[in-house]
């Protein structure tokens, strides 16, 4: 396999700024560490992103996260190893990931479960998250980024440090 070309945010720098600066905005606590993870493993799963599936697992690992919840995160409805809150941040994760699988992508039922455990601000860290890793997806899959090979490069080094030695 074989990337068709680098990482768009990395041929324009200006991209990869913003980028990571919604995701520094984002991690402001509203939303534990852990919940985003899984988000992050779920959405990618879906989209079948190699390159943030191999990261956000060596994140999650690194983190404490335990090799069942990451297992299980593709079938979190079945596994009981998930609290409620995090169930409703991965069912808003699914429904905003899988916009065109029905006619109203995000139902109220989702929105509504979601509500019940966030308060306003963490339901847009959520809503953000989820965004964000959506797009991380979608260049990495376009572009046929390779699984592991961004997390050892110079360029992860200078653009993400603290997720390359987390994920070390």
């Amino acid at each position: 396999m074989q990337a068709r070309m680098k990482n768009p945010a990395m041929v324009v720098p200006e991209a990869m700024q913003a980028l990571m600066a919604l995701s520094a905005a984002t991690k402001n606590g509203a939303v534990p560490e852990k919940t985003l993870g899984l988000m992050h493993l779920r959405a990618s799963q879906i989209n079948g992103c190699g390159v943030c599936l191999d990261m956000h697992a060596r994140i999650a690992r690194h983190e404490g996260e335990t090799d069942e919840r990451m297992f299980a995160v593709a079938a979190w409805r079945e596994a009981p190893y998930f609290t409620d809150a995090e169930r409703a941040a991965l069912a808003l994760t699914e429904a905003a990931t899988r916009l065109s699988d029905r006619s109203d992508p995000v139902p109220d039922a989702v929105w509504n479960e979601a509500a019940k455990h966030y308060d306003e601000k963490a339901l847009a860290v959520l809503v953000l998250q989820i965004a964000l890793i959506n797009v991380w997806n979608r260049l990495n899959v376009t572009t046929r980024q390779i699984a592991g090979e961004w997390m050892k490069s110079e360029e992860a080094k200078k653009w993400a440090p603290e997720v390359v030695q987390k994920a070390s």
